[in-house]
Order: C-alpha cells, then structure tokens, then sequence
C-alpha cells in the first residue's frame, strides 16, 4: 500500500467520524431550538396578563432561538464539509483502483487540429486528463486543459517547484476543493468580469452620506413619535417621502439586484478560497507570485470579496415587505446598498480579473499536486541543455498498472530519428503515447512514470489519427497530407519531436514506400527529432545511409499455436509479423 492511499484511507475515516459527531450536535441543537420555543411560548402565555414581562420573555425567547439557529447553520455547514472531504477522499480511492472512467472526460478541450492532443489520448475516456483532473471551478478545469495543452518549454524548473510544494500539502489541497465544492456557481468568472467592466453607475454621489443623514431624521421622527412630541401623520409622510425617493431609482435597483443574484454565489466562494490561499505559507516562486498577486495594500481580497458578497446579501433581502417598506422609507436601504455595491465595481472591477486568475490557478495546480502526490514512486526529470533529448531508464505509460506495465528504456539524441516495426498489438502505439506524454508531462513539470529521466526541453507535434471529414469533403489520404504539412511547416520555425504512426496509409504500397522515404529524408534533414512507427519494413533502409536514424522494433512469438508478446523495446528490425496467424487463428481465412 502506497502513502497516499494509506493517507486517503485515514482521513476517510477521521472525517466520516467528525460528520456523524457534527450530526448529533445539529440533532442536540434542534432539540433546543423547540425546547426554548415552547418555552417562550409557554411564557408568553402565562403572562399575558402582564404584558412588560410577556414583551421580554418574548424577546428573550426569540434572541436565545436565533442563537441556536445560527449556531445550527455554522455545525452544518462543518458536517457537510467534512463530508466533502469524505467524498474526496473515496474517490480518490476509487480512481486509484482504476475506477475513474465516469469522471468529466474534458471531451470539450478536444481539438483535431492541435499539436498532440488527440492522437495521445489527453482528453476523452479513459484519458490522462480524465485521470488526473480533481478541478471544482469551470475555470481552474479550462485552466487544467490550457496547461496540459500549452507545449510551453520554458520555466520548466519552476512549475516543477510549484507541483512538488502542492502535493506536500494534501490537506490544504483537499480543503480547497471542499470548500469549493459546498458552493453552486451559476454564473461563469468571465461573464462576471465582463459585466463588471461594463457596468455604469446610476448613483450621484450625494447618495455616499444622504441614507445615513435619512436614518438619523428617521431616528429623530421615530423616537420623538413614540413620546407624542410628533404625530402619527408626519410619521407617515416622513415615511412615504423615503419611499419616494427611493421609488426614483427602484428600475436600476431591480436591475442591479437581478444582476448581482447571478453573481453572489461566485463571490462567496472566491472570497472562502481566496482566504485559504492568503492563508497558506508558500516558498515555491510561482505560488509565492500568484499569492502576491491577490494582495492589496491595507486589506486582503477574501475580505474586499466578502464585502462586496454581504452587500449583496443585503440587496437580495430586500424581497421581504417589511424591508421594502419600513427599510427603504425611513432608511433607504435599497439605495445604501446599491451604492455600496457601485462604489466597489469602480474602485476593484479592473482587479477582479486578476484574483479570478489566481483561484483558478491554484484550482488547476491542484490537480496536478494530487497527481504527484499519488504517485510518489514517478520522478521530476532532470532538466538538461545537451545533446540528449531523452534518457529515461524504465520508461512506461503513467495510465496503465504497475503489474501490467512493461518499461522501457529510452535515449534519443537532439535531431535523431527512430523508426519503429513491429507485429500487430506488439505495443508500437503504446510506446508513441508513452514518449508523447513523457514530453507533454515533463514540460508542464510532472513527475513522469519513470525511475530515472534526463530531458532537454523540446515541443511535441505528432500524427497518429488521421481521419476522413464528410462535411469538410476532404478524403483520408488529403486529411493526413494536410497534416504532414502542418508539420513541416512547424518544423520550419523551431525545433519540435515529431512521433508519427504509419504515415501514407491512404495510398498504394509502392507509392507509400516512396513518399514515406523521402517524408523521412526531409524529417532528418532538417532540426527535428522523432520516432516513427511502421509496418512498411523497407523504410528500415534508411539507417544504412544516414547516420541519424536508428531501427529498433516490437516483437511477437507463436509459441504452441499462441501468440506471445513482450512489449519490450528492441534494437533492430521486426522480423515476425502476425497479421496472417490470426486471420487463421479467428477463423476469418
């Protein structure tokens, strides 16, 4: 058993164990809640005929009812974040069995005509990005995708540092996505900013101090009506002149209040994981920019958020009658939080964007922590600037179990070709999408299914799907021509590692042996390096005349009438193919 099950196993425990302890406590406190109701109710009852101690058994019946209340709410509001935390922690247990295949599968960020991403399998069932995604927020999951998509070489180092720091922190990593999680977000970050960029104020600025001046003379009317030194109708009037005033305004209000409905629950969850993160001690440069980043001279952001999400609160409360009358007509409440809201779009509407960022980044990182975390026996590759661009020693694909999976080791030199033969099903795709995510992982700074890897930075363009397009009217061969020259034309600005899986499927043999050969000629002449599968054993002849390509190849035995595989690397050239056997052996032929 690895660390971090036995870690998710513990905890697992430890909070199923604190929300059945949380529960009892909300059943104690209900309990009390009726207790002090029919209490009060009984008091009020007894003296009804002394009206004073009726009034106080009341008001103190109902203070004592409302502190239980509160007091309920904060206990279940623990009960269900630790019982998020339970469910984190199950289902990390059961994505490490292999069970993850129901999870979002990011089908969304799949792209055809990006560098790598669908011929390795980064989005989709049973996908790396499956796997390993544990993102809360709509952006931090796009924020996810855009890394593992990015084919950034730079900086390599310290994203490295970054990912080492979060997976020593399980527990704040877990905290995050619960306390992320117990919040429903209807309304997108960017659609968010976008109207807070675009909002135009309705409010003069005489509205600042004209609600607390109303107030006061609210106050002043009220105290001297009750002691009869004013009447019951300049009370009236007083009242319906707040209502006037605040009539004036009642259509923008509406509009704000509809607007800021959408948006409340967004900011009380940023401001609960803005708080976390201002929290937290970081020593890695990335996290220690992307904390810093939030921060505001006098005031943290979770706070300046919290304002903001309680005015909110405050303007969504004014649905009830008592409010939108005695609140606005004797302190024109509406038009006190509306202004407080304005005032706080002017002063942070261009920073929101920023402390948005920030969540979403740590809501991304987390992701990849959690995968470092889970999987202490990979390891960082060593960033080098040689003429090595991979030595990796055991080598194997990070989706497929350790029992199962066979390693390779692998060491390919700056603008050096392998050409790769092998049987059906001998495990030449596998070991393209190994190399391929080796590259994908160590750039975003994973740890990669390794027990040693040395690596010089270098970005991944590849070709293994192609496909026939009905609505485009293009065909097989012109699709993966298309493709080809995507490639060439990358290849004409930078350095890349190219990984491609029988090219020129969509033609004759001998046209096929043709230009595959002088595909490959053009590949070697210029800076790039790679690895290409085949089956056509003719290409194989290259290694003859250039010193830059290698053979090597998967093999496949029969052995008492079966089939057997090694999936091990080899040097050389694949001498037994299979193709025929099993026509014969599934009684096809």
């Amino acid at each position: 058993m690895n660390n971090s099950l036995e870690y998710y196993n513990k905890h697992s425990k430890i909070y199923k164990v604190e929300a059945q302890k949380l529960y009892k406590i909300m059943t104690m406190l209900s309990v009390y809640r009726l207790l002090v109701f029919v209490l009060t109710g009984f008091g009020i009852y007894i003296m009804y005929g002394i009206w004073q101690i009726a009034v106080v058994i009341g008001i103190f019946g109902i203070a004592v009812f409302l502190y239980l209340l509160s007091k309920y709410n904060d206990v279940k509001l623990k009960k269900q974040f630790n019982e998020a935390l339970v469910t984190i922690n199950e289902d990390e247990i059961e994505i490490g069995s292999g069970n993850f295949h129901n999870r979002d599968a990011g089908l969304q960020f799949q792209d055809p005509n990006h560098f790598y991403s669908l011929d390795i399998d980064l989005f989709g069932r049973g996908s790396f990005f499956q796997f390993i995604n544990r993102t809360t927020i709509n952006e931090g999951t796009q924020n996810l995708a855009d890394a593992l998509k990015a084919n950034h070489i730079k900086d390599i180092v310290s994203r490295q540092e970054a990912i080492k720091e979060l997976s020593s922190k399980p527990q704040w990593r877990q905290h995050y996505s619960a306390t992320s999680s117990l919040v429903s977000v209807e309304t997108p970050a960017k659609q968010i900013i976008n109207w807070l960029h675009g909002y135009k104020s309705f409010l003069p600025r005489i509205f600042k101090w004209l609600p607390l001046v109303f107030a006061l003379g609210s106050i002043s009317v009220i105290v001297l009506g009750v002691f009869n030194i004013l009447n019951a109708v300049f009370m009236g009037s007083w009242l319906v002149l707040g209502l006037g005033i605040s009539s004036v305004y009642l259509k923008k209000i509406n509009e704000l209040a509809s607007n800021t409905d959408k948006v409340k629950e967004t900011f009380r969850q940023y401001a609960a994981l803005l708080k976390l993160i201002e929290n937290e001690s970081f020593s890695s440069d990335i996290l220690k920019q992307k904390q810093e980043q939030i921060q505001q001279e006098g005031k943290k952001a979770s706070d300046i958020f919290k304002e903001l999400s309680k005015a909110m609160d405050a303007l969504d409360n004014r649905i009830n009658l008592v409010s939108i009358i005695f609140g606005n007509g004797y302190f024109l409440l509406d038009i006190k939080n509306s202004f407080f809201i304005e005032q706080w779009i002017k002063e942070h509407a261009n920073k929101v964007a920023d402390w948005f960022e920030v969540v979403s980044f740590f809501d991304a990182y987390n992701s990849l922590g959690n995968f470092a975390f889970n999987h202490p026996e990979f390891v960082y590759s060593s960033i080098e600037a040689n003429e090595v661009v991979i030595k990796a020693v055991n080598l194997g694909h990070p989706l497929l179990k350790k029992n199962k999976r066979v390693d390779s080791h692998l060491t390919i030199e700056h603008e050096q070709f392998f050409i790769v033969t092998g049987a059906n099903m001998a495990g030449k795709s596998t070991f393209l999408r190994t190399v391929s995510l080796h590259i994908v992982m160590a750039n975003v700074g994973l740890p990669v299914c390794a027990t040693s890897s040395r690596y010089s930075p270098v970005k991944l363009i590849t070709s293994m799907r192609t496909t026939d397009s009905l609505t485009d009217e293009s065909s097989y061969f012109f699709s993966e021509l298309t493709r080809l020259k995507y490639i060439v034309d990358a290849i004409d600005k930078e350095p890349y590692f190219i990984v491609l899986d029988e090219i020129l499927k969509g033609t004759n043999s001998t046209d096929k042996a043709i230009g595959s050969r002088k595909f490959v000629e053009k590949l070697v002449s210029s800076n790039a390096t790679g690895i290409i599968a085949t089956h056509d054993l003719s290409l194989c002849e290259i290694e003859k005349e250039l010193d830059d390509v290698k053979n090597y190849y998967f093999d496949a035995e029969i052995i008492n009438d079966e089939l057997h595989f090694d999936y091990t690397l080899k040097e050389g050239v694949c001498k037994n193919m299979n193709a025929s056997f099993l026509l014969k052996k599934m009684n096809i032929v």
